[in-house]
């Protein structure tokens, strides 16, 4: 009779763990808008984002997910932090296209310098106070350079956010006058300072012209977890122009 009971206590509760992670991956998408990115190069970032997030490759890497969907959120950070396309559940064209158009769409609302801890912390924040589960749970970075002007800490944040199991990723986007370009420069301090957690990376952005492109792969290696690609630079890279 004792093992009837828990039997059926299983079959109750099994349900409701399955319940509770209604989708395979929620992803922060973290954008620079600081003061070293103008109003074009914002509108160039969007439409890279756009252009990826509605790729057929991307695409695809979604519906081999467990759930066939993903969960997304675009944020614009500076000495603010402001969302710019609020969570949605992304399972195919319509929802991607979608979200692609919302994104391009909006004002510019952060300004200032840049607050990187306080930008990691905010992702963390909408994680945490959404009505989404998902399996896993990843920051996407990106940004022109690892200073850090105000509010908390890069160090202090990064900690924080890898404590909650929370996966942050990177993405550098490289200029001609990176002082340590030959030495790595800014892809080694993302590697060092901002990236973390299970299977974190950075995926950089070489040109302009290749910017959309790191976007998709860097997407795709997240939605899907082929964490070891990650290291494979793209064909062609140059500085930017």
């Amino acid at each position: 009779m004792r093992h009837l009971a828990v039997i059926l206590l299983a079959a109750i509760v099994m349900p409701l763990a399955v319940q509770a992670q209604d989708t395979d991956l929620e992803l922060v998408l973290l954008a620079d808008a600081s003061g070293s990115i103008d109003a074009r190069e914002i509108a160039f970032q969007r439409q890279g984002y756009a252009q990826a997030i509605t790729d057929p490759a991307v695409l695809a890497a979604i519906r081999g997910t467990a759930y066939g969907e993903i969960a997304v959120t675009y944020v614009e950070w500076a000495a603010n932090q402001v969302t710019v396309v609020d969570w949605t559940r992304i399972d195919g064209p319509e929802s991607a296209e979608g979200f692609a158009q919302a994104l391009q769409a909006q004002p510019r609302l952060a300004y200032g310098r840049n607050a990187i801890g306080a930008a990691l912390l905010e992702g963390l924040r909408l994680m945490d106070e959404n009505d989404i589960y998902g399996w896993r749970r990843v920051i996407d970075f990106s940004g022109d350079s690892a200073n850090n002007w105000s509010g908390p800490g890069i160090d202090e944040a990064r900690t924080q956010v890898i404590a909650a199991g929370v996966t942050i990723n990177a993405l550098p986007i490289l200029s001609p006058d990176d002082p340590g370009r030959a030495q790595g420069g800014l892809e080694a301090l993302y590697e060092e300072r901002v990236i973390g957690g299970p299977g974190a990376f950075v995926v950089t952005a070489h040109s302009r012209a290749d910017f959309a492109e790191a976007v998709k792969r860097k997407l795709i290696l997240e939605i899907s977890a082929r964490m070891s690609d990650a290291r494979i630079p793209p064909d062609g890279a140059n500085p930017i122009d």
